[in-house]
């Protein structure tokens, strides 16, 4: 098992999910609170990730963040290296195309609270800080823990983008997918079969975690 990979796969994972959450809970907010056409297109450009091939988004990204265009050297002369074929940028690549598992659950959650309570709180003053803090969230708690979970499970799992933004450097860019299929391509089906094995047992206990979680609620309701 490469280890250093696995390391580096959940330090990747957990950074990307922080900003997701920082990023996706507003955005989600003001795709349900907001009034205006031009919200749905930011709806779509939130989604595009999800339907959109992962080399193709890694290829746009590779090109953007690469010393080919005046963006990418301004990164580079103010991080003093290229976002391309670096930790950093996977961090990047990872945001972009894992947002839509972020930003769908807290849609569906928050559109699924009570417009009645919201038009409440905005009667008694309440700011759209406080509308997400006291009401979305505390009454979205599950759609907030998918969107966490989804998140952290899709950029461990990614790699097309990852292969194309970061290449396989060891210690720096190569993560678990990459190890997979590098054992795959040398046919060292023993070392993939592990490797899979231990991805598809960190899917399968998040997984079981949201479901648990969701039960137990259900069950101390009822009770």
């Amino acid at each position: 098992m490469d280890w250093q990979a696995f390391a580096l796969s959940l330090r990747l994972a957990a950074v990307t999910t922080a900003i997701l959450l920082a990023v996706a809970v507003p955005l989600a907010a003001l795709i349900v609170l907001g009034r205006g056409r031009w919200l749905a297109a930011v709806e779509a450009l939130a989604t595009l990730p999800m339907v959109l091939p992962p080399t193709v988004l890694g290829f746009f990204l590779l090109v953007m963040l690469g010393p080919r265009t005046a963006f990418g050297r301004g990164i580079a002369a103010l991080l003093g290296h290229p976002l391309a074929f670096s930790f950093d940028g996977l961090v990047v690549g990872s945001v972009i195309y894992s947002l839509p598992f972020a930003v769908q659950p807290l849609v569906a959650g928050f559109a699924s609270v009570d417009t009645a309570l919201v038009d409440a709180a905005r009667l008694l003053g309440a700011g759209p800080v406080r509308l997400v803090s006291s009401i979305l969230i505390p009454l979205a708690r599950r759609s907030l823990l998918a969107a966490i979970v989804l998140s952290f499970l899709h950029t461990i799992g990614e790699f097309g983008v990852v292969l194309m933004l970061g290449g396989d450097i060891p210690g720096a860019t190569r993560t678990l997918s990459i190890v997979l299929y590098d054992q795959v391509e040398n046919f060292d089906y023993a070392a993939a079969g592990r490797t899979a094995l231990l991805l598809l047992g960190l899917s399968a206990m998040a997984l079981i975690a949201i479901y648990s979680t969701s039960r137990n609620r259900g069950i101390t309701r009822r009770a």
